[in-house]
C-alpha cells in the first residue's frame, strides 16, 4: 500500500508538470489556432531564469577568513550576505521561489515578442508550417542556452527548510515510515494554484469571457468591435508565463539543461492530443492521468515483467484512447478535422 501511495504522489507530481505545459499549449492552440512546438523551450527558459537569478544573488567577493588563524586565508562571500547579513542569506536560500519575480516579466516579454514578431504571421498557414517554424525556433533557443550556460545540468537547491521530507504517512494513517520530499509537495500545490488561477481568469473575468468567445468564433467577436488579436497576444504571453513559472519551480526536482524543453515538449503534446485538441480541461485531466500511468510503469516490479515499458507506456495509452475516442477525452467536434 505504501508503494502504491508513493507512486500516486510521483504521478501527480510529474503529471502537474505535464498539465501546466499542456495547459499553455492548449490555450495557444484554442485561441490562436497555432501548434506551438516552441512551448517546451519556454518551460526551459523559465528554468534558466531560476539559474540566472541564483547566479546574480550569489555574486561574491574574496574576504579574509577569520576562522583560519595560522595563516592568511580568504573565502568567497556573496555581496548580499556582506551587505544585508541574515536577510541576504535568506534571499540566497530562497532564490528559486524568488526567481519567479524575474521569470514573470521576462516570460511576458518573450511571449509578446514571439507572438508579435513571428507567430502572428502564421495564423492562417497550414499546421505543418506552424510546426516547422516553431520547432526551428525551439532549436535556436536551445542552442543559445547551450552557448551561455553550457551542456551540463545545473542543480538548483530548494530552500533549506523544504529540503527534507514530509511524513505523509501520518497524514493519511499509513504509518510514520512513509515520507515524501517537501519540495515535490510544494510543486504539486503550486501547480494546482496556477491551474485554478488560469481557469478562474477565463471563467470569471470579462477579459477571459471575450477570450473564450474568441476561441469559439473569432470573426463574430471581431464584428462586435473588439480587438481580439490584441487579447490573443496577451493570452500567448500568459501561456508563456505559465510555462516559465512551471519551469522555475521544477528546477530543484530536475536540474535544468538545454535539453529540458524538448524532453517535456513531446510528452506534453501527447498529453494535449489525449486530452483533446483545444480542450483546457482535457489537457489537465490527461496530464495527471498520464503522469500516474508513467509513474506506475516506472516501478521495478513492472519493468521486470515488461522491460522498457516506462519509455513507451504514454504512447501506448495514447493509441488506445484515440482508438476509442478519436478526438481525445474531452475533444470537440470540428477541431483539426480538416
Amino acid at each position: 500500500m505504501d508503494a502504491i501511495f508513493i507512486q500516486i504522489l510521483n504521478g501527480l507530481d510529474k503529471g502537474a508538470a505535464y498539465a501546466l505545459i499542456a495547459l499553455g499549449l492548449t490555450l495557444v492552440f484554442g485561441t490562436l489556432g497555432i501548434v506551438n512546438f516552441a512551448h517546451g523551450a519556454l518551460f526551459m527558459l523559465g528554468a534558466f531564469c531560476a539559474v540566472t537569478f541564483q547566479k546574480l544573488v550569489t555574486i561574491s567577493a574574496k574576504v579574509r577568513d577569520e576562522g583560519v588563524t595560522a595563516f592568511v586565508a580568504y573565502k568567497e562571500q556573496p555581496y548580499l550576505e556582506s551587505w544585508f547579513g541574515d536577510t541576504g542569506r535568506i534571499i540566497i536560500d530562497y532564490s528559486v521561489p524568488l526567481s519567479i519575480m524575474l521569470a514573470i516579466p521576462f516570460m511576458l516579454l518573450v511571449g509578446y515578442v514571439m507572438e508579435r514578431g513571428l507567430i502572428k504571421h502564421f495564423y492562417k498557414r497550414p499546421h505543418a508550417e506552424q510546426i516547422l517554424v516553431t520547432f526551428g525556433l525551439a532549436i535556436v533557443i536551445q542552442e543559445i542556452i547551450k552557448a551561455y550556460f553550457g551542456a551540463n545540468p545545473i542543480p538548483q537547491p530548494a530552500p533549506d527548510i523544504l529540503a527534507g521530507s514530509a511524513n505523509v504517512g501520518s497524514w493519511v494513517g499509513l504509518g510514520d515510515n512513509l515520507v515524501y520530499p517537501w519540495w515535490r509537495l510544494i510543486y504539486l500545490c503550486f501547480s494546482g494554484l496556477i491551474i485554478f488561477a488560469v481557469f478562474a481568469f477565463l471563467q470569471f473575468t470579462t477579459y477571459g469571457m471575450v477570450v473564450r468567445a474568441g476561441m469559439r468564433d473569432r470573426e463574430t467577436v471581431g464584428l462586435l468591435g473588439i480587438n481580439i488579436e490584441r487579447r490573443f497576444t496577451v493570452v500567448f504571453a500568459i501561456a508563456a508565463v505559465v510555462a516559465g513559472v512551471a519551469g522555475v519551480m521544477y528546477t530543484p526536482i530536475l536540474p535544468p539543461d538545454y535539453h529540458l524543453g524538448m524532453e517535456f515538449l513531446v510528452l506534453s503534446f501527447v498529453v494535449v492530443v489525449v486530452g483533446g485538441m483545444g480542450s483546457l480541461g482535457g489537457a489537465v485531466m490527461a496530464g495527471f492521468l498520464l503522469g500516474i500511468v508513467q509513474s506506475f510503469a516506472s516501478m521495478n516490479e513492472v519493468k521486470e515483467i515488461f522491460p522498457g515499458i516506462d519509455q513507451i507506456i504514454l504512447y501506448l495509452v495514447a493509441v488506445v484512447i484515440l482508438l476509442v475516442l478519436p478526438r481525445g477525452l474531452l475533444g470537440r467536434a470540428g477541431v483539426m478535422d480538416d
